[in-house]
């Protein structure tokens, strides 16, 4: 597979067959046409084994003659299971290392690629899901690439060792409590015996769905763009037109565009079941890691704001940057004639009024309002204080005789 010319190839090495074969073949490659190739190995730390399959790492680049990076990483469970950790942080190690424009290869084959289809399956995964591993994608400006996907883990074994390639087998992939592994070990063995041909069909589904995925994303494009061409504020008439599983389709992929977790079944469809509610309505649905509420015509999809602290506040003089709860400040603020005040900074609270130039005394809930600021924003917004006076809501509106730039 094409590498970009002049950009290092990265291998991701666990130290197994897979990828140890993968590493030999590559650096083969490399010494016929010669280009920067580097392997890369993470340390999770998770069983003792662990210091082997780096050692084991280290003398297989040693004697191939290609530098080893080693990623040490924590896995942290959280609420996630094990396998679902340890794989975030791996991903996280490969972002360190590998730069925005190299290509990355994965050793995954074609025996991993059926496990990930009947994994999905099982899980009741839509199309996405059965699409299983993409031989290549492009993941944070990096290509991810799996070149074995075509080819069983058989065949490997068998190459490996025509070549007289040595590997580390893990001890944890004898543990069938994992899902993977039971799958491994007593499932697609069944299925073989009965269907030799189980890991090709299986990997067929996984092409097919990926197709099908492509041109679901297309029409999601489409949709987007009617509605908007924003994915963070969807226009409600255009949603209302679309039938619900189109609508679906726009909300995952929207939140897939601004990498928010997508809505389980349950919550999506609560969301869908209030696009018709009056826009005073305040829609609000919320799951774990995302939310959206529909406001002034528009369906907004957003990550859930960070608890406030009570009563903060904080000094300053006008024009420094300035970082705070609800983000950096760039604003400059000053009299209209004189020196710099010492100003404080403070969250909203409610009932504040600003006297602005021309207008008189304003609320600020309407001075929000009038700006279109949506009612889930108003409690993050920046006040400016000169002793007791408001003079400024930052960004919105100044006191008469301010400057606000």
């Amino acid at each position: 597979m094409a590498v970009p010319r002049g950009r290092p190839l990265w291998i991701a090495l666990s130290g197994g067959l897979d990828s140890s074969l993968l590493l030999t073949l590559a650096a083969r490659a490399a010494h016929r046409a010669p280009r920067p190739l580097y392997a890369l190995h993470v340390n999770h730390a998770l069983q003792p084994a662990a210091a082997d399959f780096e050692r084991h790492c280290r003398a297989l680049c040693s004697r191939l003659g290609v530098p080893l990076f080693v990623e040490r990483v924590t896995v942290e469970r959280a609420d996630k299971g094990l396998e679902a950790a340890a794989r975030e942080a791996r991903y996280a190690a490969f972002a360190r290392r590998v730069a925005p424009g190299e290509t990355l290869w994965l050793a995954q084959h074609g025996d991993d690629q059926a496990e990930s289809v009947l994994l999905a399956a099982l899980r009741g995964s839509g199309i996405r899901g059965l699409a299983a591993m993409p031989a290549r994608r492009d993941w944070r400006g990096r290509q991810l690439v799996r070149p074995l996907l075509g080819v069983t883990r058989a065949r490997l074994a068998e190459e490996a060792a025509a070549l007289g390639v040595r590997w580390c087998d893990d001890p944890s992939n004898a543990d069938s409590t994992f899902d993977r592994n039971f799958l491994r070990r007593e499932v697609l063995p069944l299925l073989t015996e009965r269907w030799p041909a189980a890991a090709a069909s299986l990997a067929g589904v996984a092409a097919r769905a990926f197709e099908a995925d492509a041109l679901l994303d297309e029409l999601a494009t489409l949709d987007l763009a009617r509605a908007g061409g924003v994915p963070a504020r969807l226009a409600l008439d255009v949603l209302r037109q679309l039938s619900a599983p189109r609508q679906r389709l726009l909300i995952r992929y929207a939140c897939q565009r601004l990498d928010l977790p997508t809505p389980p079944t349950a919550r999506l469809d609560t969301l869908l079941a209030q696009l018709e509610a009056r826009d005073d309505a305040q829609v609000h649905v919320a799951w774990p890691g995302g939310e959206a509420r529909c406001w002034r015509g528009h369906c907004y999809l957003l990550a859930p704001p960070a608890p406030l602290p009570s009563d903060w506040r904080s000094e300053w003089d006008g024009h420094t940057p300035l970082m705070t709860p609800v983000g950096r400040v760039e604003i400059r603020l000053k009299p209209a004639r004189g020196a710099v005040q010492a100003l404080v900074l403070t969250l909203r609270r409610g009932g504040e009024a600003l006297r602005v130039a021309g207008r008189g005394r304003r609320d600020v809930k309407r001075l929000l309002q009038e700006a279109g600021v949506p009612p889930w924003q108003r409690p993050r917004q920046l006040l400016a204080w000169h002793g007791e006076t408001l003079v400024a809501v930052l960004g919105i509106a100044v006191a008469e005789g301010w400057e606000q730039c």
